[in-house]
Protein backbone atom coordinates (compact mmCIF):
# COMPACT_ATOMS: atom_id res chain seq x y z
CA UNK A 1 0.00 0.00 0.00
CA UNK A 2 3.01 2.62 1.27
CA UNK A 3 4.12 1.35 -2.59
CA UNK A 4 1.51 2.07 -4.46
CA UNK A 5 0.70 5.32 -2.39
CA UNK A 6 3.92 6.67 -3.40
CA UNK A 7 3.52 6.19 -6.89
CA UNK A 8 -0.27 7.61 -6.79
CA UNK A 9 1.62 10.71 -5.26
CA UNK A 10 4.03 11.36 -7.63
CA UNK A 11 1.97 12.60 -10.61
CA UNK A 12 0.17 14.74 -8.47
CA UNK A 13 3.06 16.59 -7.21
CA UNK A 14 5.01 16.62 -10.74
CA UNK A 15 1.52 18.15 -12.00
CA UNK A 16 1.57 20.85 -9.19
CA UNK A 17 5.08 21.40 -10.48
CA UNK A 18 4.53 22.07 -14.13
CA UNK A 19 1.10 24.24 -13.49
CA UNK A 20 3.51 26.26 -11.09
CA UNK A 21 6.45 26.91 -13.51
CA UNK A 22 3.56 27.68 -16.33
CA UNK A 23 1.81 30.52 -13.98
CA UNK A 24 5.52 31.37 -13.45
CA UNK A 25 6.26 32.06 -17.35
CA UNK A 26 2.71 33.53 -17.70
CA UNK A 27 3.13 36.00 -14.88
CA UNK A 28 6.95 36.80 -16.36
CA UNK A 29 5.78 37.10 -19.78
CA UNK A 30 2.48 39.61 -19.07
CA UNK A 31 5.22 41.32 -16.77
CA UNK A 32 7.86 41.80 -20.16
CA UNK A 33 4.44 43.12 -21.83
CA UNK A 34 3.75 45.30 -19.33
CA UNK A 35 6.79 47.17 -19.57
CA UNK A 36 7.16 47.11 -23.53
CA UNK A 37 3.87 48.85 -23.58
CA UNK A 38 5.43 51.34 -20.94
CA UNK A 39 8.54 51.81 -23.21
CA UNK A 40 6.16 52.94 -26.15
CA UNK A 41 3.68 55.14 -24.28
CA UNK A 42 6.91 56.69 -22.93
CA UNK A 43 8.59 56.88 -26.42
CA UNK A 44 5.49 58.01 -28.21
CA UNK A 45 7.64 61.43 -29.70
CA UNK A 46 10.98 60.63 -30.36
CA UNK A 47 11.18 64.60 -31.31
CA UNK A 48 9.62 65.96 -27.77
CA UNK A 49 12.09 67.41 -25.54
CA UNK A 50 11.64 67.91 -21.52
CA UNK A 51 12.98 71.30 -20.33
CA UNK A 52 13.18 72.66 -16.86
CA UNK A 53 12.17 75.69 -16.77
CA UNK A 54 13.99 78.41 -14.26
CA UNK A 55 11.54 81.08 -13.00
CA UNK A 56 11.82 84.09 -11.24
CA UNK A 57 8.38 85.73 -9.65
CA UNK A 58 7.80 89.22 -10.54
CA UNK A 59 5.92 90.93 -8.50
CA UNK A 60 5.55 94.55 -9.69
CA UNK A 61 4.83 95.45 -13.25
CA UNK A 62 5.75 98.95 -13.01
CA UNK A 63 9.48 98.64 -12.31
CA UNK A 64 10.50 100.64 -8.29
CA UNK A 65 6.41 101.08 -7.62
CA UNK A 66 3.90 98.98 -5.85
CA UNK A 67 0.92 99.67 -8.30
CA UNK A 68 -1.26 97.35 -9.18
CA UNK A 69 -4.40 99.37 -10.82
CA UNK A 70 -3.49 100.07 -14.19
CA UNK A 71 -6.53 101.51 -15.62
CA UNK A 72 -8.84 98.50 -16.21
CA UNK A 73 -6.43 96.12 -15.21
CA UNK A 74 -5.16 95.05 -12.14
CA UNK A 75 -1.55 93.28 -11.91
CA UNK A 76 -1.48 89.52 -10.89
CA UNK A 77 1.85 88.63 -10.99
CA UNK A 78 4.70 87.42 -13.38
CA UNK A 79 7.70 85.39 -14.32
CA UNK A 80 10.82 86.15 -15.91
CA UNK A 81 11.90 82.08 -17.77
CA UNK A 82 14.82 80.61 -18.69
CA UNK A 83 15.62 76.97 -20.09
CA UNK A 84 18.34 75.40 -21.95
CA UNK A 85 18.38 74.43 -25.47
CA UNK A 86 15.13 75.40 -27.96
CA UNK A 87 13.44 77.34 -25.37
CA UNK A 88 12.22 80.47 -26.22
CA UNK A 89 10.82 82.80 -29.01
CA UNK A 90 7.40 81.71 -27.43
CA UNK A 91 4.97 83.79 -30.04
CA UNK A 92 1.27 82.47 -28.93
CA UNK A 93 0.01 80.64 -26.11
CA UNK A 94 -3.44 78.89 -25.17
CA UNK A 95 -4.75 77.93 -22.18
CA UNK A 96 -5.90 74.26 -22.53
CA UNK A 97 -7.20 74.27 -18.93
CA UNK A 98 -7.63 77.61 -17.68
CA UNK A 99 -4.84 78.68 -15.91
CA UNK A 100 -3.45 75.70 -15.68
CA UNK A 101 -2.20 73.45 -18.73
CA UNK A 102 -1.26 76.02 -21.43
CA UNK A 103 0.18 74.77 -25.45
CA UNK A 104 1.51 77.07 -27.74
CA UNK A 105 3.87 77.56 -30.67
CA UNK A 106 7.07 78.97 -31.20
CA UNK A 107 8.44 81.55 -34.14
CA UNK A 108 11.06 79.16 -34.63
CA UNK A 109 8.74 75.87 -35.69
CA UNK A 110 8.52 74.59 -32.61
CA UNK A 111 5.47 73.60 -30.57
CA UNK A 112 5.41 74.00 -26.69
CA UNK A 113 3.43 73.18 -23.55
CA UNK A 114 3.59 72.89 -19.69
CA UNK A 115 1.83 74.12 -16.36
CA UNK A 116 1.54 77.04 -14.64
CA UNK A 117 2.57 76.44 -10.84
CA UNK A 118 0.45 79.10 -8.40
CA UNK A 119 0.53 79.78 -4.95
CA UNK A 120 -2.22 80.19 -2.46
CA UNK A 121 -3.36 83.28 -3.57
CA UNK A 122 -3.53 81.88 -7.42
CA UNK A 123 -0.18 84.25 -8.49
CA UNK A 124 2.41 82.58 -10.66
CA UNK A 125 5.04 81.24 -9.12
CA UNK A 126 6.75 78.27 -11.54
CA UNK A 127 6.07 76.35 -14.90
CA UNK A 128 6.60 72.66 -14.62
CA UNK A 129 6.39 69.73 -17.06
CA UNK A 130 7.51 72.14 -20.13
CA UNK A 131 8.32 70.76 -23.15
CA UNK A 132 8.93 71.67 -26.92
CA UNK A 133 8.88 69.94 -30.11
CA UNK A 134 9.60 70.31 -33.50
CA UNK A 135 6.90 70.97 -36.28
CA UNK A 136 6.95 67.81 -38.51
CA UNK A 137 5.54 67.45 -42.60
CA UNK A 138 3.25 64.83 -43.29
CA UNK A 139 6.21 62.03 -42.88
CA UNK A 140 6.74 63.14 -39.80
CA UNK A 141 10.45 64.69 -40.44
CA UNK A 142 11.12 68.04 -38.55
CA UNK A 143 10.27 71.14 -41.26
CA UNK A 144 13.54 73.03 -41.76
CA UNK A 145 13.82 76.10 -42.65
CA UNK A 146 13.04 80.04 -40.99
CA UNK A 147 10.38 80.99 -43.78
CA UNK A 148 8.76 78.16 -44.14
CA UNK A 149 8.35 77.54 -39.86
CA UNK A 150 7.60 81.31 -38.97
CA UNK A 151 4.54 79.99 -36.61
CA UNK A 152 2.72 83.09 -34.91
CA UNK A 153 -0.91 82.46 -34.33
CA UNK A 154 -2.76 79.90 -32.91
CA UNK A 155 -6.62 78.85 -32.19
CA UNK A 156 -7.47 75.80 -30.82
CA UNK A 157 -11.05 74.45 -30.44
CA UNK A 158 -12.55 70.84 -30.36
CA UNK A 159 -9.08 69.22 -30.73
CA UNK A 160 -8.03 71.10 -33.52
CA UNK A 161 -5.16 73.08 -34.07
CA UNK A 162 -4.69 76.00 -36.77
CA UNK A 163 -1.63 78.14 -37.14
CA UNK A 164 -0.87 81.00 -39.08
CA UNK A 165 2.62 81.18 -40.78
CA UNK A 166 4.45 84.45 -42.03
CA UNK A 167 6.81 85.13 -44.78
CA UNK A 168 5.41 81.86 -46.45
CA UNK A 169 1.80 82.75 -45.93
CA UNK A 170 -0.26 79.94 -44.94
CA UNK A 171 -3.14 78.42 -42.44
CA UNK A 172 -2.41 75.04 -41.37
CA UNK A 173 -4.66 72.62 -39.60
CA UNK A 174 -3.60 69.58 -36.54
CA UNK A 175 -4.97 67.25 -34.43
CA UNK A 176 -3.94 68.97 -31.20
CA UNK A 177 -1.99 65.95 -29.45
CA UNK A 178 0.14 68.39 -27.02
CA UNK A 179 2.42 65.04 -26.29
CA UNK A 180 2.96 63.80 -29.74
CA UNK A 181 2.12 66.30 -32.55
CA UNK A 182 1.98 65.03 -36.23
CA UNK A 183 2.02 66.54 -39.66
CA UNK A 184 -0.21 69.09 -40.88
CA UNK A 185 -3.95 67.50 -42.36
CA UNK A 186 -4.96 70.29 -44.44
CA UNK A 187 -4.94 74.39 -45.10
CA UNK A 188 -7.50 76.91 -44.86
CA UNK A 189 -8.42 79.93 -46.87
CA UNK A 190 -7.40 83.31 -45.40
CA UNK A 191 -9.31 85.06 -47.75
CA UNK A 192 -6.90 87.96 -47.86
CA UNK A 193 -4.76 88.21 -51.08
CA UNK A 194 -1.40 86.69 -50.77
CA UNK A 195 -0.14 90.46 -52.85
CA UNK A 196 -1.57 92.65 -49.90
CA UNK A 197 0.30 90.48 -47.04
CA UNK A 198 4.03 92.08 -46.30
CA UNK A 199 7.21 90.11 -45.63
CA UNK A 200 7.20 89.72 -42.39
CA UNK A 201 4.20 91.09 -41.21
CA UNK A 202 1.61 88.71 -42.04
CA UNK A 203 -1.21 86.80 -39.68
CA UNK A 204 -0.07 87.09 -36.22
CA UNK A 205 -3.59 86.63 -34.95
CA UNK A 206 -5.71 84.19 -34.91
CA UNK A 207 -8.70 83.23 -32.79
CA UNK A 208 -12.12 81.57 -32.33
CA UNK A 209 -15.20 83.82 -31.16
CA UNK A 210 -17.18 82.72 -28.99
CA UNK A 211 -19.44 79.71 -30.35
CA UNK A 212 -23.06 82.20 -28.66
CA UNK A 213 -21.65 85.40 -30.41
CA UNK A 214 -22.69 87.01 -33.61
CA UNK A 215 -19.67 84.98 -34.98
CA UNK A 216 -20.92 81.78 -34.37
CA UNK A 217 -17.73 80.36 -33.36
CA UNK A 218 -15.50 81.27 -36.45
CA UNK A 219 -12.20 81.72 -36.45
CA UNK A 220 -10.98 85.63 -37.02
CA UNK A 221 -7.26 86.00 -38.09
CA UNK A 222 -5.53 89.70 -37.98
CA UNK A 223 -2.61 90.32 -39.71
CA UNK A 224 0.66 92.07 -37.99
CA UNK A 225 1.20 95.39 -40.44
CA UNK A 226 -0.20 94.22 -44.03
CA UNK A 227 -1.83 97.63 -44.46
CA UNK A 228 -4.39 98.82 -47.05
CA UNK A 229 -3.91 102.18 -48.82
CA UNK A 230 -5.50 104.21 -46.02
CA UNK A 231 -2.88 102.65 -43.66
CA UNK A 232 -5.45 100.05 -42.17
CA UNK A 233 -4.67 96.83 -40.85
CA UNK A 234 -6.06 93.74 -42.68
CA UNK A 235 -8.07 90.94 -41.08
CA UNK A 236 -10.72 88.59 -41.94
CA UNK A 237 -13.36 86.33 -40.58
CA UNK A 238 -12.48 83.12 -42.05
CA UNK A 239 -15.39 80.98 -42.03
CA UNK A 240 -19.26 80.98 -41.61
CA UNK A 241 -21.79 83.60 -42.76
CA UNK A 242 -19.96 86.11 -41.97
CA UNK A 243 -16.80 85.39 -43.83
CA UNK A 244 -15.11 88.01 -45.42
CA UNK A 245 -12.63 91.28 -45.20
CA UNK A 246 -12.79 93.98 -42.82
CA UNK A 247 -9.54 96.04 -41.42
CA UNK A 248 -8.39 97.28 -38.01
CA UNK A 249 -7.65 100.94 -37.48
CA UNK A 250 -3.71 101.34 -37.04
CA UNK A 251 -3.01 103.85 -34.06
CA UNK A 252 0.58 105.13 -33.60
CA UNK A 253 4.00 103.33 -34.71
CA UNK A 254 2.22 100.17 -33.20
CA UNK A 255 1.89 96.56 -34.33
CA UNK A 256 -0.83 93.84 -33.71
CA UNK A 257 0.86 90.68 -32.46
CA UNK A 258 -2.08 88.82 -30.77
CA UNK A 259 -5.85 89.00 -29.91
CA UNK A 260 -8.22 86.93 -27.67
CA UNK A 261 -11.91 87.36 -27.98
CA UNK A 262 -13.59 88.41 -24.73
CA UNK A 263 -17.00 86.62 -23.33
CA UNK A 264 -19.59 89.42 -24.31
CA UNK A 265 -17.74 89.47 -28.22
CA UNK A 266 -15.22 91.77 -27.54
CA UNK A 267 -11.87 90.88 -29.71
CA UNK A 268 -8.70 92.35 -26.96
CA UNK A 269 -5.81 93.13 -28.93
CA UNK A 270 -2.42 92.75 -28.20
CA UNK A 271 0.43 95.78 -29.68
CA UNK A 272 3.73 96.13 -29.75
CA UNK A 273 6.01 98.78 -30.87
CA UNK A 274 9.75 99.39 -31.29
CA UNK A 275 12.39 102.01 -32.16
CA UNK A 276 15.85 102.45 -31.15
CA UNK A 277 15.62 105.75 -29.65
CA UNK A 278 12.74 104.57 -27.11
CA UNK A 279 13.20 100.85 -26.92
CA UNK A 280 10.32 98.49 -26.55
CA UNK A 281 6.73 98.86 -25.72
CA UNK A 282 3.33 97.10 -25.53
CA UNK A 283 -0.42 97.68 -25.70
CA UNK A 284 -3.53 96.20 -25.13
CA UNK A 285 -6.63 97.76 -27.06
CA UNK A 286 -10.30 96.62 -26.66
CA UNK A 287 -12.11 96.01 -30.25
CA UNK A 288 -16.30 95.79 -29.74
CA UNK A 289 -17.37 93.14 -31.45
CA UNK A 290 -20.23 94.64 -33.41
CA UNK A 291 -17.55 95.89 -35.36
CA UNK A 292 -15.87 93.16 -36.37
CA UNK A 293 -17.79 92.08 -39.92
CA UNK A 294 -16.97 92.47 -43.74
CA UNK A 295 -16.40 95.34 -44.81
CA UNK A 296 -16.43 97.16 -41.64
CA UNK A 297 -13.10 99.60 -39.91
CA UNK A 298 -12.79 98.16 -36.73
CA UNK A 299 -11.57 100.21 -33.66
CA UNK A 300 -11.45 100.52 -29.93
CA UNK A 301 -9.75 101.85 -26.81
CA UNK A 302 -6.82 101.69 -25.29
CA UNK A 303 -6.70 99.79 -22.23
CA UNK A 304 -3.14 99.68 -21.08
CA UNK A 305 -0.34 100.93 -22.62
CA UNK A 306 3.35 100.30 -20.82
CA UNK A 307 6.91 101.22 -22.42
CA UNK A 308 10.38 100.04 -20.64
CA UNK A 309 9.42 101.37 -17.06
CA UNK A 310 7.36 98.13 -16.97
CA UNK A 311 8.10 95.19 -16.75
CA UNK A 312 7.48 94.23 -20.48
CA UNK A 313 9.77 92.97 -23.64
CA UNK A 314 8.64 91.70 -26.88
CA UNK A 315 5.64 91.10 -26.03
CA UNK A 316 3.29 88.53 -28.56
CA UNK A 317 1.31 86.11 -26.94
CA UNK A 318 -2.03 86.90 -25.30
CA UNK A 319 -5.12 84.44 -24.16
CA UNK A 320 -8.07 85.00 -21.74
CA UNK A 321 -9.59 82.98 -19.07
CA UNK A 322 -12.10 82.71 -16.21
CA UNK A 323 -10.64 81.93 -12.93
CA UNK A 324 -12.57 79.69 -10.58
CA UNK A 325 -13.26 82.86 -8.75
CA UNK A 326 -15.02 84.33 -11.52
CA UNK A 327 -12.32 86.70 -12.34
CA UNK A 328 -11.75 87.63 -16.10
CA UNK A 329 -7.60 87.16 -16.38
CA UNK A 330 -5.13 88.07 -19.40
CA UNK A 331 -2.29 86.28 -20.04
CA UNK A 332 0.54 87.99 -21.92
CA UNK A 333 4.00 85.93 -22.79
CA UNK A 334 7.02 87.49 -24.72
CA UNK A 335 9.53 86.14 -27.25
CA UNK A 336 12.64 86.66 -26.81
CA UNK A 337 14.11 86.64 -30.33
CA UNK A 338 16.96 83.84 -28.58
CA UNK A 339 18.84 87.12 -27.88
CA UNK A 340 20.87 87.51 -24.70
CA UNK A 341 19.72 91.27 -24.02
CA UNK A 342 15.73 89.76 -24.39
CA UNK A 343 13.97 88.02 -22.15
CA UNK A 344 11.17 85.20 -22.33
CA UNK A 345 8.30 86.83 -20.06
CA UNK A 346 5.09 85.59 -18.48
CA UNK A 347 2.31 88.25 -17.67
CA UNK A 348 -1.38 88.01 -15.53
CA UNK A 349 -3.64 90.75 -15.38
CA UNK A 350 -7.17 91.01 -14.24
CA UNK A 351 -9.79 92.98 -16.22
CA UNK A 352 -12.02 94.55 -14.30
CA UNK A 353 -15.11 95.68 -14.82
CA UNK A 354 -16.06 93.82 -17.72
Amino acid sequence: MRVNGRAEIAPRLRGRCLRSRHRGRLVAALATLSLLFAASASAQSPLREEIEISARPISHFRIGRDDTRFGPLEFVGGLSMTGRGDFGALSAIRFLDAGTQFFGVADTGFWFSGKVERDADQRPVGISGFSMQPMVDEAGRPIEGKWRTDSEGLAISEGRATVAFERDHKMLEFTLTPNDMSGPEGAIDFIVPVAELRQNRGFETLVHSPVDGPLGGARVGVTERSIDPDGNIFAAILEGPQKGIFKVARSGDFDITDGAFLPNGDLLILERSYSMAMGVAMRLRRIAGDTIRPGALADGPTLLEADMAYQIDNMEGLDVWRRADGALIVSIVSDDNHSILQRNLYLEFVLTGE
